[in-house]
């Protein structure tokens, strides 16, 4: 996969983005750049939130409002996604569903009665459906089958924006939903891809500098075909989208999510110098599409979501 090409996208007036996301800040860390990079090209980009990140841990307790996370963390989750929002520049709307929490224990506990993950897919893609038939995206972004990485909320994620990508463009589907919209293509999220690791580990040895990635790096070599991330599936990437001019950007998105992310923690591990010289994009696979004849190489990615559609 050739490492060096660096083409910027194109101007995107007229056309329309939806990331679909299980939590408040999940749109911060994942393809966040690509969205201000499409923004400031002319494109409108939604992000839709399945959950209000209601059981998320206080994950930060440096935040300085730590009693007022345990009073009211829903609440502080709606305001740090609105400073996100505003940060990143995007719109952005709740889908309603309450976070179903990450089970840990073994034997598992059992997920929260009314929670976001134990919802019938086709009743919990409704206001999905609806926001698609209202916004029209050309183009979704959402997690794999693993769910980026296997938190219930992130696969249900999948499942329903899957579900929606097919319910959204069929008449029949739940009418009173608005009319059927055609989405052409949705893409699985690459943020965890383990050629980006790689050559950001390097660009930093190459600068003098610890890696943040040189334990996992170094069990991935010494245990032959282990992932350097158990739950991240082996997608091709076919697509990379240059965004170094917005990973500032990003971070400030990220930094809005107080409670969540720690502004020393592993998201800002590698300065944004290194990582806009020696891997300037964010990842994607295309995983579905409606455009007659259109393919792409794995050996030759694609630079831009809306490829195809712009003739």
């Amino acid at each position: 996969m050739d490492n060096s090409r660096k083409v910027p996208v194109p101007d995107s007036t007229g056309l329309r983005m939806l990331a679909v996301h299980a939590h408040p800040d999940d749109e911060s860390s994942k393809g966040a750049a690509t969205m201000a990079t499409y923004l400031q090209a002319g494109a409108r980009v939604m992000v839709a939130s399945c959950t209000g990140g209601e059981r998320g841990d206080i994950l930060n307790a440096a935040v300085g409002e730590l009693a007022h996370a345990h009073r009211d963390l829903p609440g502080v989750r709606r305001r740090e996604m609105a400073e996100a929002a505003q940060a990143l520049g995007i719109e952005h709307r709740w889908l309603g569903y309450v976070d179903s929490g990450l089970p840990e224990g073994d034997p598992l506990p059992p997920l929260p009665g009314g929670c976001f993950a134990l919802q019938p897919v086709e009743r919990a893609a409704a206001p999905l459906v609806k926001l698609i038939r209202e916004f029209k995206p050309h183009v979704m972004t959402t997690y794999d089958e693993n769910g980026g990485y296997p938190h219930p909320d992130h696969i249900q994620c999948h499942n329903v924006s899957v579900f929606a990508f097919e319910a959204a463009a069929d008449p029949e589907f739940r009418p009173e939903l608005g009319d059927a919209w055609s989405v052409s293509k949705v893409y699985y999220d690459r943020g965890f891809s383990p050629d980006r690791f790689l050559t950001l580990h390097q660009g930093m040895l190459d600068a003098g500098l610890e890696s943040p990635y040189a334990e996992r790096i170094k069990f991935m070599q010494e245990n032959e075909g282990q992932p350097m991330f158990a739950w991240v599936k082996n997608h091709p990437t076919t697509t990379r989208v240059l965004s170094s001019d917005h990973f500032a950007t990003r971070d400030a998105a990220l930094k809005s999510h107080r409670t969540q992310i720690d502004p020393d923690g592993f998201f800002f591990a590698v300065p944004n110098e290194i990582a806009a010289e020696h891997y300037p994009w964010e990842d994607f696979t295309l995983a579905r599409h409606r455009i007659e004849g259109y393919e792409v190489d794995p050996n030759e990615p694609e630079d831009d979501l809306f490829s195809g559609l712009r003739d």
